[in-house]
């Protein structure tokens, strides 16, 4: 790289983009890589505080930050992931559709562990929608020596998973079973349902029914059955969850014969909620607080099952750490530290 003064830069190409910055106001390129330096050129790049310009040929072996952003890029992303343009050497990586985002982070921390990498995601395992910023990309230097792209490249291509994309939400069909002797008789109005529906809206999912079997085991599970007779691809229980000698609803999705993943979370507000898998469909169980409270366990772990991702008692537990909500005055969430 040759130091050269600005006033003796007319004529040569800028060999980076050169930022501007107005405090409060702007924040932004002043002038692109590739232009051509011209004499009326001079004073605002003074005023940039640009004293000197690097000129040089990359070196063989060598290639530019710009080219170097694509190609970071282009080796991490999957599906439904989409770039920008390389702008002062970055690229941004937003989501093509709504879902849920994936982040591999074995091969996240793998490609930042060399210098010249920087690699930033947002948290994973949550819904994003269209147009979100999930990412950004870039090498710290000016060039950077092949080998490390290749590196890059290398880790990104031996994952079994990308680095990086976005998992769609399917069309799916939900059934709701709504437990409670209280709301069979008409005792109290059910709450349960209006938010359920909203939250299937919220996810591009459509309700397939609601059914009302009072606190009977053998007819809540009937009703579960029916519901994937019908061809539901998910169906949710409320209510009855907790230990009380009246809360039938965990006995009757056991008796549905399928593979129970979880009863029981460390995740607060939901620690009651409840995972099987019947007939290779997902049956939730769904605590209280999911009427009451603006995001819980719902929110974590339903979005990813409308994916169709197969869920294990690992992924619960890893919801351990972050998995106390501080029930914010504002609710940002998926922006925030809930579930991570």
């Amino acid at each position: 790289m040759k130091k050269i003064r600005v006033e003796d830069a007319v004529g040569m190409m800028l060999c980076h983009d050169i930022t501007e910055i107005v405090p409060g106001t702007f924040k932004g390129r002043a002038f692109a890589k590739g232009h051509i330096i011209k004499q009326d050129d001079i004073e605002k790049l003074l005023d940039l505080g640009k004293r000197h310009i690097y000129v040089w040929d990359l070196s063989e072996g060598y290639i530019h930050e710009n080219d170097a952003a694509k190609r970071l890029a282009q080796a991490a992303i999957g599906e439904n992931v989409l770039c920008s343009d390389v702008k002062e050497g970055k690229i941004e990586l937003r989501a093509a559709c709504d879902g849920i985002l994936k982040v591999n982070l074995d091969a996240l921390y793998a490609v930042n562990d060399a210098e010249e990498i920087c690699f930033a995601t947002i948290h994973g395992n949550k819904a994003v929608t269209k147009g979100k910023l999930l990412a950004g990309t870039r090498v710290i230097p000016l060039a950077v020596k092949e080998e490390v792209l290749e590196r890059f490249e290398s880790i990104c291509t031996t994952q079994q998973e990308p680095l990086l994309t976005v998992r769609p939400f399917m069309p799916a069909k939900i059934g709701i079973v709504t437990t409670g002797s209280e709301i069979v008789s008409g005792r109290i109005v059910d709450q349960f349902g209006p938010v359920l529906k909203e939250k299937a809206q919220e996810l591009g999912a459509s309700i397939l029914g609601q059914v009302f079997p009072g606190d009977d085991a053998p007819r809540i599970t009937k009703a579960i059955l029916d519901f994937l007779k019908q061809g539901a691809d998910m169906v949710q229980v409320t209510g009855g969850m907790s230990v009380d000698p009246d809360d039938m609803t965990p006995a009757a999705i056991r008796a549905c014969g399928g593979e129970v993943i979880t009863y029981g979370t460390p995740v607060l507000p939901g620690a009651m909620f409840m995972l099987s898998y019947v007939q290779g469909k997902p049956v939730v169980g769904l605590p209280g607080c999911v009427m009451y409270t603006k995001r819980t366990v719902f929110d974590l772990i339903v979005p990813r099952l409308l994916t169709g991702e197969k869920l294990s008692k690992q992924d619960f537990v890893q919801l351990a750490h972050g998995g106390q909500c501080q029930n914010c005055a504002v609710c940002v969430f998926p922006d925030c530290g809930f579930g991570q």
